[in-house]
């Protein structure tokens, strides 16, 4: 009979959260290097450069590789002669965990849950409640695997029930250019077939907890049949030319992940989970001997890379910036950006154009004439930070809101991660604006550009307020021009068609 005490297990699971906020599991930083090093579009290896770059940043500065820090997921399995010291359930326990982590006073998380989930949806301030897995299995020891999963490519996650003939690989092909770039690729693609769908679902998502090992298998070769299921799809997938952020390349995944479970007779239930550039999961096994111990990396695990975001990069002054400048940038090309914007995200956009279509002024401060609006939700700084880490948020989901912003209020440029849907496209030419992206999963390089901040209006909303934002230098890429050209449209299908794998449809 193994004791779990409370304390040793609360602790470790709130030191877990701080340790995969600024750590990278090094299986991914060993494959995205690898990545980057084949990459031979110039657009995503500039964009996986951030990344690393972004990465051993976090590692030395101990900040959070991603603004969005994340839903708290946790499988545990609890060895059936374990026994708990403690009066508290086992959620509970894992709770007080991610609050301690995420109110942590030298490495505040940003804290995104909110509750109800339809309605108010009011933020719970500490990131509780976590989602929490529990199976009962024969020993005496408890094994823990804890994810911080993004929204981005949470949001991303597909499910179907397929007809028992119908294949795996084609469902695979067909959606994956369906989820877009705001799951922040190159990552990982967890698949869970067969069981029912909850179980399809649960097993999507816990193969993304395994270490990257396709390299290995390729080397290898399959052994059976799961394992050539996994080398068809790392080859068909990537030859799809999506690439980094979605900007077209040779690697969209760096691994793909299947866990099967036995299923009905008539049924085939698929699910499919992305993990993001933001990857970030740990696992450990408490035996009753304290709390977990976890090795940090060592900074030689980083490969030696200078990033070099002047090479190349028109440099923009945004407090003088006109329509007839920005309606001469091109679709990919690198821009600089120097001045002042405001930020927004999704419950400020509701607001400002719920107050619009009252016929109500916008607050002191919100005067978008001309302007730029970033969409972020930044982390909480530290110490002498100007803002903690500010990286892009899926823009898509601004879409909505695009015409009535940049009709009425005289915006003229967007700022955010991965591509704009058709209607956002089409509202953009039509007004001669432009959209930008800025690399998810570079948050901490994005915030070193970010020389002051101060808030602007909405405080109530908390890391959704609206801010203004002094720049120098901020790295971004032209995804929208001013006459539509998009760059998530053009750029996969021009690699596509370089990889030469998979037939480029013609409209």
């Amino acid at each position: 009979m193994t004791t779990i005490r409370e304390s040793d297990f609360v602790e470790s699971i709130a030191d877990a959260l701080q340790f995969i906020s600024y750590y990278h599991p090094q299986d991914y930083i060993r494959a995205l290097t690898a990545a980057y090093e084949a990459e031979e579009s110039p657009a995503a290896k500039d964009a996986m450069a951030q990344i690393l770059v972004n990465s051993r940043m976090c590692a030395e500065g101990r900040r959070p590789i991603c603004q969005d820090t994340g839903m708290v997921v946790v499988f545990l399995k609890v060895g059936m002669e374990v026994r708990w010291e403690t009066d508290k359930s086992v959620q509970a326990m894992v709770d007080e965990g991610v609050r301690r982590a995420y109110t942590h006073p030298d490495n505040p998380l940003r804290a995104s849950m909110v509750t109800p989930p339809i309605g108010a949806r009011k933020n719970t301030r500490d990131n509780t409640p976590a989602i929490v897995h529990m199976e009962l299995v024969p020993g005496d020891s408890l094994e823990v695997k804890i994810a911080a999963k993004g929204g981005g490519s949470e949001n991303k996650s597909k499910f179907a029930i397929l007809n028992p003939s119908d294949s795996l690989v084609d469902w695979v092909l067909k959606t994956v250019p369906t989820m877009g770039a705001g799951w922040c690729p190159p990552g990982m693609l967890g698949i869970g077939v067969g069981g029912s769908a909850e179980q399809a679902m649960l097993m999507a998502k816990e193969a993304l907890m395994e270490p990257i090992d396709i390299h290995e298998l390729q080397q290898r070769g399959a052994e059976d049949e799961i394992e050539a299921l996994r080398l068809e799809l790392m080859e068909k997938v990537n030859a799809l030319g999506i690439g980094a952020q979605g900007l077209g390349g040779l690697a969209t995944v760096l691994d793909v992940k299947i866990h099967t479970y036995p299923t009905h007779a008539a049924s085939l239930p698929v699910a499919m989970i992305p993990n993001c550039a933001a990857t970030r999961h740990v696992e450990f096994t408490l035996d009753g001997n304290g709390p977990a111990k976890l090795e940090p990396p060592r900074l030689e695990d980083w490969p030696a890379l200078e990033w070099d975001g002047a090479a190349g990069a028109r440099r923009v002054d945004l407090d003088t910036l006109t329509r007839e400048q920005i309606a001469a940038w091109q679709p990919g090309e690198r821009l600089l950006l120097s001045g002042k914007l405001l930020t927004g995200r999704d419950a400020a956009h509701k607001r400002i154009t719920e107050m619009l279509a009252r016929g109500e002024s916008l607050p002191e401060g919100v005067d978008l004439t001309n302007r730029f609006i970033y969409y972020v939700g930044p982390v909480d700084p530290v110490g002498d930070e100007v803002v903690g880490p500010a990286g892009p948020t899926t823009s898509t989901r601004m879409d909505k809101f695009t015409e009535q912003m940049l009709a009425e209020t005289g915006l003229i440029g967007m700022v955010g991660k991965a591509e704009r849907g058709p209607a956002a496209v089409e509202s953009i030419a039509r007004h001669g604006a432009v959209y930008l992206m800025a690399v998810g999963g570079a948050a901490y390089l994005v915030a070193k550009a970010i020389k002051s901040s101060r808030l602007v209006a909405f405080e109530d909303l908390g890391m959704e307020a609206i801010r203004e934002f002094e720049v120098e230098d901020m790295p971004v890429t032209v995804a929208v021009d001013s006459r539509g050209g998009a760059v998530h449209q053009s750029g996969p299908a021009e690699w596509r068609a370089r990889i030469g794998k998979i037939p480029v449809e013609i409209e």
